[in-house]
């Protein structure tokens, strides 16, 4: 079943939506770099944060992943697309993510869900919060 582009599977499981945005994603920062006759680093990651990134964390608060292995698949869109880069394919993830002036998409969506659970707690969305935490 698919709600809002959300691909929910029996029980809850959201592996199968990750495997899917994912995959998208791959595709969508291959075009990045095939695409594009500049290879100004600045241009190549502005156009990761405006066409790649949002697809990994669009409704992130609904289907963020938690098992290990779904985690490490989401990451490894951004530390491809980074290691393509030239002059950064021989540093660490790390490295090429402080040289861009990026974060780790986990972190990204740690503050998210942290943001999203502020506002619950502190009634900036209308849903009650007595009834979330029983």
């Amino acid at each position: 079943m698919s709600d809002l582009g959300v691909t929910i599977l029996k029980y809850l499981c959201f592996s199968e939506h990750t495997a899917n945005i994912t995959r998208k994603a791959h595709q969508r920062a291959n075009l990045i770099h095939r695409c594009f006759i500049s290879k100004n680093t600045d241009l190549l990651v502005r156009a990761f944060r405006t066409y790649v990134r949002f697809m990994l964390e669009y409704n992130s608060p609904v289907w963020s992943p938690l098992l290990k292995k779904d985690i490490i698949l989401v990451e490894s869109v951004q530390r491809r697309f980074t290691k393509r880069i030239s002059g950064l394919a021989t540093m660490t993830y790390q490295s090429r993510l402080k040289s861009l002036n990026l974060e780790s998409l986990e972190a990204r969506k740690l503050r998210s869900d942290l943001a999203f659970a502020y506002k619950i707690l502190f009634g900036v969305l209308c849903i009650n919060s007595d009834t979330l935490l029983c």
